[in-house]
């Protein structure tokens, strides 16, 4: 697993990067990233998720994160069995979470992107990017870990 925290080219926007191996096909993997209401399952840092109408761009849904208050979320691109990407805005902050599927020897190197941006990303940052380096790599093995069970039944 590799992981990456970078300033982008623009002001006030970080982003933080991690990576893992899954025994797995990028068509398997989607099919969970699909299942909204059961992202709490694989990501703990979900309490939980919701989505109004299908899992393909312009759909809006709700996140309750554990730690936090329940903030909007928009799919801004969906390419089943390659990506899809979330944001979310708040006033004065922005977050986008994208989840990239790589095919690799018999595998899926999956990639999770979260970029942030706005002025209180100044604030909100260090915290995040605590957060996040934290989360992102328990989060990414839990998945792994659904997908090979999965993929094994």
């Amino acid at each position: 697993m590799t992981t990456g925290v970078r300033s982008l080219a623009y002001p006030s926007a970080m982003q933080v990067e991690h990576r893992i191996t899954v025994a797995a096909s990028p068509d398997a993997i989607f099919r969970i990233y699909a299942d909204v209401e059961q992202w709490p399952s694989w990501d703990p840092d979900t309490k939980q998720a919701s989505l109004q109408g299908p899992f393909q761009v312009g759909s809006r849904g709700r996140l309750t994160p554990t730690k936090g208050s329940t903030v909007p979320m928009l799919l801004t691109e969906v390419v089943p069995g390659k990506c899809f990407t979330v944001e979310s805005k708040l006033p004065l902050f922005r977050m986008v979470f994208e989840h990239e599927l790589i095919p690799a020897a018999g595998a899926t190197e999956v990639v999770h992107r979260v970029t942030f941006s706005g002025f209180l990303s100044f604030i909100l940052g260090p915290i995040l990017i605590k957060q996040l380096n934290v989360g992102l790599p328990v989060t990414l093995r839990k998945l792994k870990a659904l997908a090979e069970m999965r993929g094994a039944a």
